[in-house]
């Protein structure tokens, strides 16, 4: 690729803008809550188990948009149904003033909260973990959440070994991050600026794997409207193409042989349909859930 091109996270605006987009033409805030609503409960069926107060780790605010953090403030509602007057301590992690604000303002909407008690710790995951081995910090988690965190994480595997390790004997670790196979993640891969970024759920099974540990694993289906991106000049689907290549305005900075070639293949029947005149394509999630033995 030509050096002209650069990553989308170059540029916080028109990441953010593109990201915006993404989430406005896909179904992953309704394919998250079909998750929390069906297969979380049982997820959750023995964490707290002969204990007064669960303590919840989140790692990452999950999106800027309200209804993501919605999504994501569900689950304490899950766990005090399965808990019914258990006391409930969240630390949340997150590194962005702004959505550290606007999970506080959301916590602040929800009705039916008063038995969590929150505590907002604005650092990184590595910040978090460096403050954590400085202080010999002795808490430990019954439930875990990174929901579509990990792409930001430098050190993968060495992340997942930290957190595991702040899991009790009956706690759980829930990660969400966009299918291997899914053809966002194939788009991602081959043509991303930053390929460090382009993590799949599949590499995390892959990895696991390798250590022996054992993991449950849930698709959760997923689609995006592409079809503005086949619309010369379309700003709504230059942003679209910014966020599947991870590049910053990729319509006008790529070569014309490689606009072909992407075209080609958001086209492809391997990875995208045509639904109502609609060019559909897979965005397909997977939610892996590990214990921490």
């Amino acid at each position: 690729m030509e050096t002209a091109m650069r990553s989308l996270f170059s540029d916080n605006s028109r990441y953010l803008e593109s990201f915006r987009y993404f989430l406005k033409n896909s179904t992953v805030h309704q394919c998250m809550q079909e998750f929390i609503e069906t297969r979380l409960p049982g997820v959750l069926s023995s964490i707290g188990d002969g204990k007064t107060t669960i303590n919840v780790l989140g790692v990452g605010s999950g999106s800027e948009t309200l209804s993501c953090k919605f999504q994501i403030l569900k689950i304490f509602s899950k766990i005090q149904a399965r808990y019914p007057g258990v006391s409930i301590h969240a630390d949340i992690v997150e590194p962005s003033p702004e959505q550290m604000l606007s999970y506080k303002e959301n916590v602040a909407k929800i009705p039916g909260l008063e038995n969590v008690h929150f505590n907002w710790i604005n650092k990184t995951a590595f910040e978090f973990e460096v403050q954590v081995k400085k202080k010999k910090s002795e808490r430990k988690y019954d439930f875990i959440h990174m929901i579509e965190m990990l792409y930001y994480v430098e050190d993968v595997p060495a992340t997942l070994t930290f957190f595991r390790s702040l899991l009790t004997p009956n706690g759980k670790l829930l990660i969400i991050l966009v299918s291997g196979n899914s053809g966002s993640s194939i788009i991602w891969k081959k043509y991303g600026q930053q390929k460090d970024h382009c993590i799949s759920a599949d590499n995390i099974a892959d990895l696991l794997r390798s250590e022996g540990t054992k993991y449950q694993s849930y698709e959760l289906p997923s689609y995006i409207n592409i079809t503005e991106c086949f619309i010369d000049g379309n700003r709504n689907g230059d942003l679209m193409l910014d966020f599947l290549t991870l590049t910053y305005d990729f319509n006008k900075n790529a070569p014309p042989e490689l606009r072909e070639e992407i075209f080609q293949d958001l086209k492809c029947p391997k990875y995208s349909s045509v639904k109502e005149g609609k060019i559909i394509l897979n965005n397909c999630l997977s939610a892996i859930v590990v214990g921490s033995g």
